[in-house]
């Protein structure tokens, strides 16, 4: 179990507060209005009202220590720069912040916040790739120039082992995980000569270029 902050508790927060508290997490949901904040105190291990671009309240909220503060300020994008940089101030260890924009983004990172993610751009750019490519399952921005698909075996490499197809040397990708369905499991880091049925889903990490081509 570890503990999260999540700030700013509009749809995003809402869901990520709720769905981290249903898997057993202890979960810390702020924001500065108080009918979202009632919305959700029940749903989360504790709710409260307060603005976190005051740092003396901030402090007061003893975010400190907890493993992970997630600020998911959306409206007003000098509330979510400024917490953010009260958070780094205080002396939070690790901290994510949502991002609306490619500038909002670059500022979250000049003051020093590492994680900074893009719902609406990542949920984007997963729908292309899955309407570009029918056999996708799912598609996840890694890092730079690079991705983690999950893709429905291909037809032709069905009754084949991975050493047989060769994957990381012919198409530059590695296997990650793979996925059965019959039986139902998942295999972590699958050796050579597992072989690979139709109803099986492939999670493979790999530069953009070599995963293009793969799903050809």
């Amino acid at each position: 179990m570890k503990q999260f902050a999540v700030i700013g508790i509009g749809k995003f927060g809402y869901y990520l507060a709720t769905h981290l508290y249903e898997k057993g997490h202890e979960v810390l949901a702020i924001d500065i209005d108080p009918t979202l904040v009632q919305r959700i105190k029940n749903d989360v291990t504790s709710a409260v009202v307060a603005d976190t671009t005051d740092p003396d309240a901030l402090s007061s909220l003893g975010l400190k220590d907890i493993d992970t503060v997630v600020v998911c300020i959306g409206s007003i994008l000098s509330n979510s720069i400024l917490t953010s940089l009260n958070l780094l101030e205080l002396g939070v260890k690790n901290i994510m912040a949502k991002s609306l924009s490619e500038a909002h983004g670059r500022i979250l990172r000049r003051i020093g916040i590492k994680h900074v993610f893009f719902p609406e751009k990542d949920l984007a750019i997963s729908m292309a790739e899955k309407l570009h490519a029918p056999n996708l399952i799912d598609y996840f921005p890694f890092m730079e120039g690079y991705s983690i698909i999950q893709i429905a075996v291909p037809s032709h490499f069905v009754g084949k082992s991975l050493k047989d197809m060769n994957i990381n040397y012919k198409y530059g990708v590695q296997v990650i995980a793979i996925k059965e369905f019959v039986p139902e499991r998942v295999i972590m880091i699958p050796r050579g000569d597992f072989i690979m049925k139709d109803s099986d889903m492939l999670t493979i990490l790999g530069p953009n270029d070599a995963i293009e081509k793969l799903k050809r």
